[in-house]
């Protein structure tokens, strides 16, 4: 196993990498300072596009279109001239300016799940929504501190959330076809480890890779909720995790300085940067597009 330095940033906050298999580059946001970032793995080039409004993540659509989640709702988004132009589609959100919509994924049959948080982090105001093609958004579940960790099974039956601030990830039954959610259960506890479950991603064998912001560390856990692996990065606060390559076979790591003390950052040199890590032996699944059924 292998871990290098994809991107030195700094990202403020590093978030939602994923790779793109048609373009074959890799594109992940910085939420707070705020712009959607694009790497070309071969060339080492950055693409940077500024956005007007913080971020929390993105999925793809075939026109070569972004959907985000943002503070201001949901956003269509055209990346031109060095600049994020953005369309508003829905927002759910509108009625509170202290929430943002966060970490999101598209399902198979092209839906965006995505989760808000609120900016202080009070109470348990963060719900999870459902965007559908006709730009209509959903509320599909709801009493967290902040909604991370959305990531789906391999064979579609399982949809995860993962709750940081609750130290929980929870587990639902999934009706692919429906687009439906049911039987909410705890899947994995962090309160006994060092680090929070942040973003995740599934691998070809169902199991779960989630990133452990302030734990230094990526973990895999089984389709039992069970720890098979955890892997030292050098960043304290990896933020989210995402297969890439030809191959599917690396593991890009997104981070953030924002949390660090002065102290900290020079004990952390790397903090901020876009990871990438080779060798483990697994393997991804393709990014839906969204409005779009695989």
């Amino acid at each position: 196993m292998r871990i290098d330095i994809a991107c030195p940033g700094p990202d403020l906050l590093g978030e939602a990498p994923q790779w793109h298999g048609d373009e074959q580059r890799l594109y992940w946001v910085d939420a707070f300072a705020p712009a959607i970032q694009r790497l070309d793995p071969v060339s080492g080039q950055v693409e940077r596009f500024a956005l007007p409004f913080d971020i929390g993540s993105f999925v793809f659509c075939r026109d070569g279109d972004l959907v985000a989640g943002t503070r201001a709702g949901f956003q269509r988004v055209r990346l031109e001239g060095g600049m994020a132009h953005c369309t508003p589609l829905a927002d759910p959100l509108a009625h509170d300016r202290r929430l943002m919509l966060n970490d999101g994924k598209c399902d198979r049959r092209g839906r965006y799940w995505c989760a808000s948080v609120h900016s202080d982090f009070v109470g348990r105001s963060a719900e999870l929504y459902r965007l559908g093609a006709d730009g209509q958004a959903q509320r599909m579940d709801g009493d967290f501190i902040i909604g991370n960790g959305i990531a789906f099974s391999p064979d579609d039956t399982r949809m995860y959330l993962a709750d940081s601030r609750d130290e929980t990830v929870w587990v639902y039954d999934f009706d692919l076809e429906r687009g439906t959610i049911s039987g909410k259960r705890p899947f994995f506890s962090t309160r006994a480890i060092t680090g929070r479950v942040d973003g995740a991603t599934c691998d070809r064998d169902g199991n779960y890779w989630c990133a452990l912001v302030h734990g230094a560390a990526v973990a895999c856990i089984s389709p039992r909720g069970e720890m098979i692996e955890r892997i030292s990065v050098p960043v304290k606060h990896p933020t989210m995790v995402a297969f890439a390559g030809p191959e599917l076979d690396q593991l890009y790591v997104t981070s953030a300085t924002r949390m660090l003390d002065a102290d900290e950052r020079a004990h952390w040199p790397d903090a901020g940067a876009l990871l990438r890590i080779d060798g483990l032996g697994a393997r991804g699944l393709p990014e839906p597009f969204f409005g779009e059924s695989t």
